[in-house]
């Protein structure tokens, strides 16, 4: 029984060209998911009823508001979601700062009774930031330091390391000199 040699490669052709489909999908339909909120009464007591979740107003002047409010969050959330988990620059990292500060408003939006929202999430990303920007500014260094500067770091690590191994050999024949001279002396 013979086994197709490009049975796995085409299955996970299949699977990633099924993904970035799909992330295509949603980056062409950004625009109109962004005016959904057009197709949404602008009466004030109005509510929405979707998969059994009741949503009103809350606290905004009318249900279209409420969710133009949340699509503006929603809309570049996602597309930046799309793009943290796309990019392949060594930078990508920095792109879950402006990930998670959507996050936090539209969190914000949806679960807090505060009458003014979007005030204090900056707060909630100082932890964030000063986990993520060290680790993004070290990683830059190291590269700038590679690719600009033309500094390789392991290369030096192996030059340092063969001159140490050389200054020890160096110092064991010494060391010998010695002993045979102390040697020849005592005899």
């Amino acid at each position: 029984m013979m086994k197709k040699p490009n049975t796995e490669k085409s299955k996970k052709a299949k699977r990633k060209l099924l993904i970035e489909s799909f992330m295509v999908f949603f980056i062409v339909v950004s625009p109109f998911v962004f005016n959904l909120h057009e197709y949404i009464s602008d009466d004030p007591t109005a509510t929405i009823n979707f998969l059994g979740i009741s949503i009103d107003k809350n606290g905004f002047p009318n249900i279209n508001v409420y969710v133009w409010f949340l699509l503006g969050k929603f809309v570049p959330f996602y597309l930046l979601l799309i793009w943290f988990f796309t990019c392949q620059h060594w930078w990508y990292h920095i792109i879950i700062i402006p990930l998670l500060m959507y996050a936090f408003q539209i969190f914000e939006g949806v679960f807090s009774d505060d009458k003014f929202i979007d005030t204090e999430n900056v707060l909630w990303l100082l932890p964030v930031c000063m986990v993520v920007i060290p680790f993004v500014y070290f990683i830059r260094i190291k590269l700038y330091d590679k690719h600009v500067h033309g500094i390789d770091l392991e290369a030096m690590d192996a030059e340092l390391q063969a001159y140490r191994e050389k200054e020890r050999l160096r110092q064991e024949k010494e060391d010998r000199k010695v002993e045979r001279i102390v040697n020849k002396e005592a005899s």
